[in-house]
Formats: structure tokens, sequence, C-alpha cells
């Protein structure tokens, strides 16, 4: 029984202390509360509107959420998508997709959202264990860009979908190189500018992530202009009223930084 294997329960402590369920079926949604309470759950709250599920998660501060992938007036997909853009404390909780669909095209939607793990429906409890294991003990990066924002889609669980599209490729755990990451954060940044006027919080909250991994990856190859550079961009980004006027100088300077860096590489 899951109640007596203590060392489970220790691992999934922090994930389960406080649950949010947001599923339509008010049926389903208990089924799910019942297993949970069996693996440590102390409060778990149910909400069966997207609308109102972004202010439970303001005043709840899920540890963890469920939500339901589709149903009558219900779409999973954009309450996470909205959720992962907000400015919430919560926005990088894990979120457990759960649907009766397991096609290419569910997956790979679940996965562009934002979504940590995806869990089909009929499920057992060793399904539900081994993705709460995976929240709680092999936490993925964040990507704070621009057109995407939640943890890192390479090392995305897909191994719900048995279909022929999938690639196995996609179920190992991807990494890359110091230069692969510092031309991604590159790239995001050269985005985050282009891109300000439409979302001008989110490409702040952009240019802030990149500037970090930029500045500890200069720090680790021994760049300290970069290093410099990319924690002047990051202070400049951390003003919530700075414009992209006031932005694009800092910015300009790190991309330049990073193209010489890609250029000395490259000779």
């Amino acid at each position: 029984m899951i109640n007596d294997d203590v060392k489970l329960l220790a691992r999934l402590e922090p994930v389960v202390r406080r649950v949010l369920i947001v599923d339509a079926n008010m049926h389903s949604a208990r089924l799910l509360a019942d297993l949970m309470k069996g693996m440590g759950a102390r409060e778990i709250v149910f909400e069966s509107d997207q609308k109102g599920a972004i202010e439970v998660i303001r005043d709840f501060e899920p540890s963890v959420m469920f939500v339901e992938r589709s149903g009558p007036r219900f779409d999973g997909e954009a309450l996470v998508g909205r959720l992962r853009r907000s400015s919430l404390s919560s926005r990088q909780i894990p979120v457990i997709m759960v649907t009766a669909e397991a096609t290419a095209s569910t997956i790979k939607g679940a996965r562009d959202v934002g979504v940590h793990e995806f869990m089909v429906k009929p499920f057992t409890t060793g399904d539900l264990i081994r993705r709460l294991v995976n929240v709680a003990t092999k936490p993925r990066p964040w990507v704070e860009a621009m057109g995407y924002v939640g943890p890192d889609r390479r090392r995305f669980n897909s191994g719900e979908y048995r279909g022929t599209r999938k690639r196995q490729s996609e179920a190992q755990a991807l990494g890359g190189t110091m230069a692969e990451d510092t031309d991604r954060a590159g790239k995001i940044i050269l985005s985050a500018l282009n891109q300000f006027d439409n979302d001008p919080p989110q490409a702040r909250r952009a240019l802030v992530a990149q500037g970090e991994i930029l500045k500890n990856l200069a720090g680790v190859g021994g760049q300290s202009a970069l290093a410099k550079a990319a924690a002047d961009l990051t202070s400049a980004a951390q003003c919530e009223t700075a414009g992209v006027d006031v932005l694009r100088g800092p910015a300009v300077a790190v991309l330049a930084l990073v193209s010489a860096g890609r250029g000395a590489a490259a000779a």
C-alpha cells in the first residue's frame, strides 16, 4: 500500500501538500482526490471553471495542479497557457494534464502550453505515482521565452503516446552544450526585443531569465565581459516600467558579445 511506503511518501510530500484539481466532472475529480489522499495530500481544492481556476491558484497557491484537457465550455490548455504567462507566484507549479485522448496532437498541445506531465484516463495508481515522482525528483529547466513559457520541452515525457509518429529520441533526456545554451539565450533575447510591444511583461521576464542564464554560463566560461553585460541586462529588465528603448541598449550589448563568442569558437 502506498500509505506504508514511507520513503516514497517522503519524496512526494513537497509536491502533494496542496493539490488543485480543475475538472468539470466532479465524479472524476473526487476519484483522483481519493488517490491523492492516499499519497499524503494535505489540502485538496476542486475547481470546475477554468476562469475561476486562476483566482483559486492566486489564493490557494497549490504545489501541484491536475487539469482536465477539455470538456463542455472548458479548455485546459488555455488555462495552463494563461497561468504560465501570468505574474502569479505559482505560475511555475507542476501541472499534470489528464485526458481520455492520447494522440500525437493532444500530447504536443499539452507540451506546447507548458504542461509537466500527461496522464491518460483510465489510469492506475502506478500511473499517477510515476507522474508525481517525475515532477518531485526530476525537475526540468524552466524556459522563459516569447513563443513558449514552461518546463523544457526537450525533456517532456511523451510516453503515453504509442503511435507511429512517436520519435524514439523524444523518450530520451536531452541537454544542450554551453554553446547551444548561449546561442539559445541570444535568440530569445532578440525575440523579446522584436516582440516587446505585443507582451511587455513577458518580454521583461524573458530578458531577465536569459540574462541570468548568460551570466551563469559566462561565469563558468570565464567570460567576464559577457557576465557583466548579462547582469546589466537582468538589472534593467527587472524594472517593471522599463520600455523597449531602455532595454535595447543592454540587450544589444549582450547580443554583440554572444555573437563575438560564437565567431571566436568557429575560428
